[in-house]
């Protein structure tokens, strides 16, 4: 997946979901100036997404991304509800 892919997946989530538009906008926020702030709930995946990360939106929408912390560098993979993401 590459970001043309999340820029799609994110377009449509914030059509369906215009509700969470602020609260994601300050979840980006709070991603570039402290990505370990608790309240990103900021967790490392398993499974074939052991090198991902994943960022509560609500307690059912997620957005996995990639840390890469030497380059202090987050690419975004994936934005939407826990289940389709995963």
């Amino acid at each position: 997946m590459n970001l043309p892919f999340f820029i799609v997946r994110e377009k449509a989530f914030v059509k369906r979901h215009p509700e969470l538009v602020e609260r994601y906008k300050k979840i980006l926020r709070l991603l570039e100036l402290n990505p370990s702030h608790p309240s990103l709930k900021l967790h490392k995946l398993k499974g074939r997404f052991s090198d991902k990360h994943a960022v509560s939106i609500t307690y059912a929408y997620r957005i996995v991304i990639t840390l890469i912390v030497a380059d202090n560098e987050i690419i975004f993979i994936d934005i939407g509800h826990h289940g389709e993401v995963y």
